[in-house]
């Protein structure tokens, strides 16, 4: 027979009842975990730190009267801060990965009512990530419309989201919806075309990292490009407007001005403060169209604030910050650049994390 083992944190709250004989009166999901008529749990193993040890005690003695065939475990574990996820995470991950599992003999749940959101939260993760091979079990009180001395209910949780066909479908015209979206505009069935939305749809639409669209003029860059902001701006991922300049119409030091800003004075001409495209582009993103063709001090300065988020307006010596996503398109091979020595390497890099190939006109004749 299959068995059914359980973890859980021990509820400094919610299942902190007392010691005298009221406890029975207040609903504890602990307990409620082993009360049910149509689950057993053959083990339990509860996490608790030194602080709770003795509560741990009590509810254990507690279910052994309400459940006797329930072995319960105590697992002692050192968190400082219940609050802090980097902490919560890593002492559940360590949890995880030193634990041995049978799967072939026994049922795994995680009960999710106790603990703090955070820890909810990183049993979730490692559930999904499958390093807790376990669904979740969500325990709740009894209803005013309960019998009497009822012990609350269960509903069992399963991240594999496949058994749920509506979630499925839904997922599936969402995602359709998308590369639908995505495609507006740029009408073909060249497949090269529709396995590149595929993969912007992927990878693209959930990073924040710099992308890079290569491809001829005509192929559909800026559309592709605020295409991709509007999707993100749908989805709350941008507070901030999509900016967009032609690089090969930078020259000299009006390109450095119109990407970073100037002071007043900061050179002939410069009677007021300009902004610059860079920092109007704050919390959005910029498309620098033709990135091949900017010369090499903006190429310094726009590395600058693409790692650090901070730069200096031209003419001054005070930085001011923006935090946007970098769009760059090209039609030049910019490898080749960089052999020739007229595009920086480490820029290049820093904006080729994710590169997409557009087809031109011509590969399109349908």
């Amino acid at each position: 027979m299959r068995k059914t083992v359980a973890f859980g944190f021990v509820g400094t709250v919610l299942d902190y009842a007392g010691r005298g004989s009221q406890r029975w009166e207040k609903w504890r999901p602990t307990l409620c975990l082993c009360q049910q008529e149509t689950l057993v749990v053959h083990r339990l193993e509860l996490l608790y730190d030194a602080r709770s040890r003795s509560l741990f005690e009590g509810l254990k003695k507690d279910i052994a009267s309400v459940s006797p065939e329930t072995e319960v475990v105590g697992v002692e574990i050192a968190i400082r801060n219940p609050w802090d996820f980097e902490e919560v995470y890593a002492c559940l991950h360590d949890f995880a990965r030193s634990h041995t599992f049978h799967p072939e003999d026994e049922d795994y749940l995680i009960h999710i009512t106790t603990g703090t959101h955070v820890a909810q939260i990183c049993w979730f993760l490692l559930a999904e990530a499958r390093y807790l091979p376990a669904r979740l079990a969500q325990t709740s009180p009894p209803r005013k419309k309960d019998k009497p001395h009822s012990t609350g209910d269960v509903t069992i949780i399963d991240l594999d989201l496949s058994r749920y066909n509506d979630i499925a479908t839904r997922f599936a015209q969402e995602r359709e919806e998308t590369l639908n979206f995505l495609k507006s505009g740029i009408a073909t069935r060249n497949p090269c075309f529709n396995r590149m939305i595929e993969q912007i749809e992927r990878v693209a639409i959930r990073s924040r990292s710099p992308i890079l669209l290569n491809g001829p003029t005509g192929a559909g860059k800026s559309f592709l490009a605020r295409r991709i902001y509007e999707l993100k701006l749908a989805r709350h991922q941008f507070s901030g407007p999509f900016v967009e300049v032609n690089c090969a119409t930078l020259r000299g030091d009006t390109a450095m001005s119109a990407l970073f800003g100037h002071v007043k004075g900061a050179f002939t001409g410069a009677r007021e403060e300009r902004a610059g495209l860079l920092r109007s582009a704050d919390g959005g993103m910029l498309f620098l169209d033709e990135v091949g063709e900017l010369g090499a001090d903006e190429q310094a300065m726009l590395l600058k604030a693409i790692e650090e988020k901070r730069f200096y307006p031209f003419g001054s010596d005070q930085q001011v910050s923006s935090d946007f996503q970098l769009i760059a398109g090209t039609v030049r091979d910019l490898r080749q650049r960089v052999a020739e020595g007229t595009f920086r390497e480490d820029l290049y890099a820093r904006i080729n994390l994710w590169t997409f190939e557009l087809p031109g006109l011509r590969q399109r004749q349908e």
